[in-house]
C-alpha cells in the first residue's frame, strides 16, 4: 500500500495501520516484532480483547434514538498515509461525530489508546468533513467511556507516531528490546527476549570497554 502526498499524488511512502500506532506508543519494539515479523502470541489480556472485540466489531448500522451507532467502519487519512477501522462511530444530531475506542484493560489517561482513538477522529474528519474535539475510549474493566480530548498536542503525537512508525517500515529495523516494567504485562516477552538481549548488551559493552586500547602506551 502506498500513501498520498498532500498534492493528492501517490508516493512510495508505507501505509500505517491504525493499531500500530498504540502498538508503537507502548512499546516501538512490540509494534517492531508485529510489524516486521509477523510476530504475535496471546495472553489472558489479549483474549479478553479479542472476545471484547468480537462482540462490538460486527459491521452494522444501528439506531438509538436520535443518534447512529456504526461498527467496525473502515477509515484512512490520505495526508498520514493511515488505514484501519473504528470499533465503534456514533453520528449524533447536528453533525457530531463520536469515535468510540473499546479497550478490555483499565484506561490510562494520556496513554497509548488516547493516540489510537485520536488517529480515528482526525481520519473521520476528513471523510466526513467535520471537525471532532472529543473522542472517547470505552474501559471494559471499569465498564465506562472515558473522554479523549482531541487537542493540537495529540494532534502533532499522532503525526510524529505515525511518522516513527513509517520510519520503522521503510527501513525495516526492529526497535532493540528495553526490559522494564511493561514486559511483565506483554504477551510477546518470550518472543522478544527483552532481559537475554539487554544483559547481552551490556556484557558486550563491558567487553568492548575492557579491550579498548590505553592511549597512554602508543605514546
Amino acid at each position: 500500500m502506498t500513501a498520498r502526498d498532500d498534492r493528492g499524488g501517490e508516493n512510495s511512502l508505507p501505509q500505517v495501520p491504525l493499531s500500530a500506532l498504540e502498538h508503537y506508543a507502548y512499546c516501538p519494539r512490540q509494534s517492531g516484532l508485529i510489524l516486521l515479523e509477523d510476530a504475535f502470541e496471546d495472553d489472558a489480556a489479549t483474549v479478553r480483547g479479542t472476545l471484547l472485540h468480537r462482540r462490538v466489531d460486527t459491521p452494522g448500522n444501528r439506531g438509538r434514538g436520535t443518534v447512529r451507532t456504526l461498527h467496525r467502519l473502515p477509515v484512512y487519512h490520505d495526508g498520514l498515509g493511515l488505514y484501519g477501522y473504528c470499533d465503534t462511530v456514533e453520528l449524533h444530531p447536528r453533525g457530531r461525530v463520536l469515535p468510540i475506542e473499546h479497550k478490555s484493560g483499565r484506561y490510562v489517561p494520556g496513554g497509548p489508546a488516547d493516540i489510537q482513538t485520536a488517529a480515528q477522529a482526525i481520519c473521520l474528519e476528513a471523510m466526513f468533513n467535520t471537525t471532532i474535539t472529543r473522542a472517547a475510549v470505552y474501559s471494559a474493566r471499569d465498564r465506562r467511556r472515558h473522554t479523549v480530548t482531541i487537542d493540537r498536542a495529540l494532534r502533532d503525537h499522532v503525526a510524529d507516531v505515525t511518522a516513527q512508525v513509517r520510519e520503522m517500515l521503510t527501513t525495516s529495523a526492529l526497535p532493540p528490546a528495553v526490559a522494564d516494567s511493561r514486559c511483565r504485562r506483554c504477551s510477546m516477552a518470550d518472543s522478544c527476549m527483552p532481559r537475554v538481549l539487554t544483559h547481552g548488551a551490556r556484557f558486550q559493552r563491558a567487553l568492548d570497554s575492557l579491550y579498548q586500547p590505553d592511549p597512554s602506551a602508543e605514546q
